[in-house]
């Protein structure tokens, strides 16, 4: 059975094994020359391909385990966060933040570092508390901050590099509900607000259409108590797709069309639980880079690729997204340094974005971004040195787990045999 990502621009031929529990999994890794973890295929990078065994934990037993004093609970690593979500819900609790979707496995959003966005809340890995890990030999380890504490520390975002994960001890909250906003605004007046915007706000984000002058404007703020809303997205999405799919046969239209999408009404509201409002389906593909700019020059690099884009009239159909991620101290996080502003940028799938994203990705280089590590970049093992002080010892526990290297694939071995 062969394997794609959720975009279809990265694939594999290998095998996909379905363990249904960690006793067929560890049987299946240790008997494996090399071995990678998938979830939902989310990445846009090939983090998830592989020369010999690909290894999906969607169906493995396991149950949701919450700690006598409700804190923290114990999580199958492969279960969706969709799933989880429900779960703890029904529990009456809740993860302290998500990301737009929620398709991806806890593990996945967890190993690449995906995030929400709030001025005062990190990425997702900054939740995690303990791992029970799969290693090379089909062994079960435990790691957490007194046990095996660098291995925890260079698991909390592990690209797959250290065994496979199947279980996660994570902090969880009370549950709560949220309330968003969608309201189109002048791009001129959100720029200027936004740092304002930031500290009332729990959540603030917005897109960018870069060829339009208006942007489109959500907010997350806490309210009471209120039943599931009807919609499961925050955008309608049909007239984007037939715009999108007239400017992928005339790419010229592209800036005519953008700015004839931002005349149509985009002022919308939900309210209900917190892990109802959080994600969005996304139905249309597309290929995502996304960069995680020092939070002060955050707006300053946004203008400057809108900037490019404008004067070369460049037919990118997606807008940016602009979000606010607090600071941790995550060995390989690109928050690792100082709260961020992560700018993504977007190409419709059916649309040519190799070198678009090259020369956005100078740009964003050029004012000190790091990439996300599961979408488009072109980082070398060079650049992962000189971005990250703690590479070499995070490699070093990565070959003292893993000394042949089973967990490596040709990507991985780049950066970090």
């Amino acid at each position: 059975m062969s394997w794609s990502n959720w975009s279809g621009s990265v694939a594999s031929t290998a095998p996909v094994l379905r363990p249904a529990t960690e006793a067929e999994l560890a049987t299946a890794v240790r008997g494996a020359s090399k071995v990678r973890a998938v979830g939902a295929g989310h990445s846009f990078m090939p983090l998830c391909q592989s020369d010999g065994l690909i290894v999906s934990l969607e169906e493995m037993a396991g149950t949701l385990t919450v700690a006598p004093d409700r804190r923290t609970a114990r999580i199958p690593a492969g279960w969706s966060i969709k799933r989880l979500t429900e779960a703890l819900w029904a529990e009456g609790l809740a993860l302290a933040n998500q990301g737009d979707v929620n398709p991806q496995s806890l593990a996945g959003a967890m190993g690449t570092g995906t995030h929400g966005t709030g001025r005062d809340l990190g990425n997702l890995s900054t939740f995690a508390r303990g791992f029970r890990l799969i290693g090379p030999t089909g062994e079960a380890v435990w790691c957490d901050e007194t046990t095996s504490p660098d291995l925890f520390q260079a698991q909390r975002i592990s690209l797959g590099l250290f065994g496979i994960a199947t279980e996660i001890l994570c902090d969880v909250v009370p549950a709560y509900h949220l309330a968003e906003r969608i309201e189109k605004k002048p791009w001129g007046e959100i720029r200027e607000r936004f740092d304002e915007l930031v500290e009332q706000e729990r959540h603030v984000e917005f897109w960018l259409f870069p060829h339009a002058e208006s942007a489109i404007l959500k907010t997350l703020v806490p309210c009471d108590p209120c039943a599931p809303p009807a919609s499961t997205t925050d955008i309608e999405e049909a007239t984007f797709r037939r715009l999108l799919n007239l400017g992928a046969f005339v790419p010229a239209l592209v800036p005519t069309l953008q700015r004839l999408m931002m005349k149509t009404n985009m002022d919308s509201g939900r309210r209900g639980p917190a892990h109802a409002i959080f994600p969005s389906d996304r139905t249309i593909r597309f290929e995502e880079m996304e960069y995680e700019m020092p939070r002060p020059v955050g707006l300053e690099t946004l203008d400057e690729l809108v900037g490019w884009i404008r004067r070369k009239r460049l037919p990118v159909s997606f807008p940016f997204e602009f979000r606010i991620v607090a600071p941790d101290d995550i060995w390989m996080s690109p928050m690792n340094a100082g709260p961020v502003a992560a700018i993504s940028m977007h190409q419709y799938a059916r649309m040519p974005w190799r070198d678009a994203f090259a020369e956005g990705e100078a740009i964003f280089r050029a004012h000190g971004g790091r990439p996300h590590w599961a979408k488009r970049h072109t980082l070398s093992r060079a650049d992962v040195d000189a971005l990250y002080p703690m590479a070499e010892r995070y490699r070093e526990v990565r070959r003292a787990v893993d000394p042949a290297g089973k967990f490596l694939n040709t990507h991985m071995a780049e950066l970090f045999s």
